[in-house]
């Protein structure tokens, strides 16, 4: 075995760079004994651009990378994101009910000695209508009234509320390569024309057009759904997910604020339409709004259609940028010296905003289980079956959207319910969970990007039902709860009150 001294991280964008910074964090750079890394990545290929929601996960990424918050606000045109308001999930439009559910951020609040809500609120203590979010955390509250989820004299990554974030992929690319160079990684500008394998069939070295041949001890591919090396070189079978998540289209816009003080929600919006579902995220002088949708079930026309009566006169002079996407994930992520990470490893929709959360995970697990004798076998299968699983995880939770709605009105909607398309592990849950609410112990919480608060919120948002009513003596904290519900509602209005409203914290940031 021989150590890896070498990191050759082919492709850029947030996947590349990121892992680049992570890297060059966690190991060192430019020292005795150090690692040297280096990015390659072509002036010809853009950047895909479109994600850009992420989930809280990511402030510790940043502040991990030595960013200081104010100047990724500063120059990522980025906004506080508290959640997402789910619109017309659970029912058409037109239909008489409810049509909207939040999943929050924060946790549903407990204090000490104080009784878990979730079965109080299953039980009726909150009131008939109290949706779970709404009764159990403040922060629906704090966002529907447009006010960010802390405070200007919060530090970095702190806040009463807890909040990822909205950017400009583009410029967070970009910041990200400003601050990985500055750490000491190395940058090169050359399109890789193939790949040569050795006689064990590792990689050998990557042939570029401007720079000749380059050798390295370990190569991470970060060149998106094309993966040059993952796949086209070594192979890695690619897992469709396609029977289970129908979305394979987007139309993306770029939507200007009708006035420049115009308030910013400080949650993605994901609006249901007849054969998918928009999203609308606020940044600071624009919202990213785009339209996924399933091929199967409508024509590239029609969903034009639908993106333009969603956005109104704000986008008739616009025009939309068409996105193919491949839904699913490579079953070997890492291949002798050879790990994928980003696209190049798999892709999940955007719903729950899972892209650069799983970038953030590969970065991690290559970063701290980093095999620097040169024995890449274990960790290789190590970080294989976790980022396997992990994948598998985000794809139950994000089908759980889907196959729990009460619509019928388009083919869409009822193809999702079809219980072939519903994975063993997720209807083994949901079956448990009607006569029980999700408890920790259904999550290996290494493996789960989401935690099980999210997972609930989104379950009783989709109005799923969990019969308690066997077990009510278990509960014997009535009162307790109902004045914990009263108190969370009665905070709700302190909070507000304390909290700025999200434009003016955004603008008091980007002025330090």
């Amino acid at each position: 075995m021989t150590a890896i001294k070498n990191v050759l991280i082919v492709g850029g964008g947030t996947a590349g760079w990121l892992t680049a910074g992570f890297l060059a964090r966690t190991l060192g750079t430019g020292g005795h004994g150090s690692v040297v890394i280096t990015v390659v990545e072509s002036s010809d290929i853009g950047i895909i651009g479109v994600g850009e929601g992420t989930f809280p996960s990511i402030r510790g990424t940043l502040s991990t990378l030595g960013i200081d918050e104010a100047t990724f606000v500063r120059e990522c045109s980025a906004t506080f994101k508290q959640g997402i308001q789910f619109v017309d999930w659970v029912r058409p439009p037109d239909a008489p009910g409810k049509s909207e559910y939040f999943h929050p951020f924060s946790q549903p609040s407990q204090r000490p000695g104080g009784p878990e809500l979730l079965p109080y609120w299953l039980l009726g203590m909150a009131g008939k209508d109290a949706a779970f979010a709404e009764a159990a955390t403040m922060q629906k509250r704090v966002a529907d009234a447009r006010h960010g989820p802390k405070r200007l004299t919060d530090g970095d990554y702190l806040g009463a509320m807890n909040y990822a974030y909205h950017f400009d992929a583009g410029k967070f690319a970009s910041l990200l390569a400003r601050h990985a160079k500055s750490l000491g990684v190395q940058h090169r500008i050359a399109t890789v024309e193939r790949v040569t394998l050795d006689a064990s069939g590792a990689i050998a070295a990557v042939v570029t057009a401007e720079l000749g041949t380059l050798h390295a001890d370990l190569y991470v591919d970060c060149t998106g759904f094309r993966a040059e090396l993952i796949g086209k070189a070594l192979g890695s079978p690619f897992h469709s997910i396609k029977d289970s998540l129908f979305v394979d289209r987007a139309l993306a816009m770029q939507v200007p604020y009708p006035t420049a003080d115009a308030p910013i929600a400080s949650y993605t919006i994901s609006t249901a339409h007849e054969a998918g579902w928009t999203w609308d995220i606020g940044l600071q002088e624009r919202r990213g709004v785009g339209y996924v949708y399933s091929s199967q079930h409508t024509d590239d026309t029609r969903a034009e259609e639908v993106l333009r009566a969603y956005i109104g006169q704000a986008c008739a002079d616009l025009t939309p940028r068409a996105l193919k996407l491949d839904l699913g994930y490579r079953e070997v992520h890492w291949i002798k010296n050879c790990v994928a990470v980003g696209l190049s490893g798999g892709f999940i929709e955007p719903l729950e905003a899972s892209g650069i959360g799983l970038i953030e995970t590969a970065a991690y697990l290559l970063s701290f289980l980093f095999p620097a004798d040169g024995n890449t076998e274990p960790v290789a299968r190590h970080f294989n079956h976790f980022m396997r699983q992990r994948y598998e995880r985000v794809v139950d939770f994000v089908k759980m959207h889907y196959c729990l709605t009460q619509r019928t009105d388009h083919a869409f909607w009822r193809d999702n319910t079809n219980a072939s398309s519903i994975s063993d592990t997720l209807r083994e849950q949901l079956s448990m969970w009607r006569c029980r609410p999700p408890h920790r112990l259904d999550f290996v919480t290494d493996l789960e990007m989401y935690p099980p608060s999210s997972w609930q919120y989104v379950l009783y948002g989709m109005e799923f039902k969990t019969d308690l009513s066997h077990a009510r003596g278990a509960y014997p904290r009535m009162d307790d709860a109902r004045k914990e519900f009263a108190m969370i509602q009665a905070m709700g209005q302190r909070a507000v009150a304390d909290l700025p409203t999200h434009r003016a914290l955004v603008e008091k940031m980007r002025a330090r």
